[in-house]
């Protein structure tokens, strides 16, 4: 298996996975790693799910709704919403161009610089937002946010935010 528990490591078919060290995760980081691979895959799963049946939008298409709802005068650069974002800039200008068929936004050049293009919420992108916020709101409190007492909730923001931290430090107990 692979360092990660994934396919035969090399020729031999040894399972780098249980192995410590540099070559493979110990147990604690197996399930850790693991636990936020999971997690990852089930939240998005069920969060899509809902959306859809709900809302009848795409997890992509709430994000960008989202974002415009909380930026500054309800508009973005494109650029910008694509690093906050897990697609690429191409594909959401893609989600962009659905939003702007449907009516829930706009898209406008860039006067500063001619090369950029801003995305906004329209009037109707935000009755809809809101509307599909709502649900979303319960829907996330109910399925993940209640399995937490507020201290954890604070504990497990600060965590990921230290995880999500492009410039990570070294930790005093694993550096």
């Amino acid at each position: 298996m692979s360092p990660i528990g994934h396919g035969p490591a090399d020729s031999s078919g040894s399972d780098l996975a249980h192995r410590t060290g540099p070559q493979g995760f110990d147990e604690v980081e197996r399930s850790a790693w693991g636990g936020i691979l999971a997690v990852q895959g089930g939240a998005i799963r069920r969060v899509e799910e809902d959306l859809d049946q709900h809302s009848r939008l795409t997890h992509p298409e709430f994000e960008v709704l989202l974002r415009l709802a909380w930026s500054p005068d309800r508009r973005a650069r494109i650029q910008d919403l694509a690093t906050e974002s897990l697609l690429t800039r191409s594909g959401l200008s893609r989600v962009v161009e659905r939003l702007e068929r449907k009516g829930l936004v706009t898209r406008s050049r860039a006067a500063e610089d001619g090369r950029g293009s801003y995305a906004e919420l329209t009037a109707a992108g935000a009755d809809r937002f809101a509307a599909a916020a709502d649900h979303h709101i319960a829907f996330v409190r109910s399925e993940f946010l209640s399995r937490f007492t507020r201290d954890e909730l604070r504990t497990l923001g600060a965590l990921l935010r230290r995880a999500n931290d492009p410039t990570p430090k070294g930790h005093p107990a694993h550096p």
